[in-house]
């Protein structure tokens, strides 16, 4: 019962209220439109005493469209910061680039300035892989038969050296490294002259054996090819002699084999060897001629 007494008062006077707030806009719009002086002084003092107070509710909007423009403001900053990071990303990728192409540069100049005999020649490759293993250590490089490589031939990078060509094809070739097991080169440790074979052992640090007098040797002592049995041109840098965990002599070779980018392949070519004994050179004519008249003289 209550409730449709609630009900009852509620429609009428929600009516009323609407009647009410119609004649109150109705009256302001009558009044806003009238063209008077009366009215126009009305107006006047009314927007002079209310419209100055209504900057409270200003306050709302002027916050949100500070809101707003510290966000486009944020929007544009967060896009600065992720255009410099992809340039500072692009920075990195060409100072990686840059600095690899120092490194390569610094080794083409080593290898010029590795100071061979001025017989010697020379062909640069880029090593393509590193197909060594544990029980087979060597590199391929980008030279091959077209560019006059034969089986053999020393091979260097800008400080030693680092193999021989074993396996040539077309257009790349084999390198076979001093650490592998398979090599072994005639080598002079100086200064004591002595004589010895560079044994490889898949070790980072190649074997010292057949040496004539290990008590002339010391650690520290230069390591150069001999040349004896004509392997590798003589002279040729190969480290320095080192005393192992085993108290066995190795070699610190000289060559990077960490960072092994390009080598230096040197043409030799074996000494003419004389086979036959040729006949004797006989004296000029005149002397045989003046002996003849001593002769007969005599």
């Amino acid at each position: 019962m209550a409730k449709d007494r609630d009900e009852d008062y509620a429609g009428p006077l929600r009516r009323i209220a609407i009647a009410i707030l119609a004649l109150v806009l109705a009256v302001s719009f009558l009044a806003w439109r009238i063209d008077s002086p009366r009215v126009e002084r009305f107006r006047s003092a009314f927007i002079d005493r209310f419209v100055p107070t209504f900057d409270w509710a200003m306050v709302p909007v002027t916050k949100f469209l500070g809101m707003v423009e510290g966000f486009q403001s944020y929007v544009r900053i967060y896009e600065q910061n992720q255009e410099l990071r992809r340039e500072l990303q692009q920075m990195k990728a060409w100072k990686e680039a840059a600095v690899q192409l120092e490194q390569q540069n610094a080794k083409l100049l080593a290898q010029n300035q590795v100071r061979l005999d001025p017989k010697l020649t020379s062909v640069s490759g880029v090593v393509l892989a590193d197909s060594g293993s544990p029980f087979r250590q060597s590199v391929l490089l980008n030279v091959g038969s077209r560019d006059g490589i034969v089986d053999g031939w020393a091979t260097m990078d800008g400080l030693g050296l680092v193999g021989r060509i074993s396996g040539v094809g077309h257009t790349t070739s084999r390198v076979v490294l001093l650490t592998d097991s398979s090599s072994r080169v005639p080598v002079t440790i100086q200064p004591s002259g002595q004589k010895a074979i560079l044994t490889g052992d898949n070790t980072a640090f190649p074997l010292i054996d057949f040496l004539e007098n290990a008590d002339a040797v010391r650690p520290g002592d230069r390591v150069v090819s001999s040349g004896d049995g004509g392997v590798f041109p003589a002279g040729l840098l190969v480290g320095q002699v080192l005393q192992g965990q085993d108290r066995r002599l190795r070699v610190r070779l000289s060559a990077d084999y960490e960072r092994l980018d390009f080598l230096r392949v040197l043409r030799s070519h074996p000494a003419e060897q004389l086979q036959d004994a040729g006949p004797l050179i006989p004296p000029p004519p005149q002397v045989l001629e003046e002996e003849a008249k001593g002769g007969k003289d005599g």
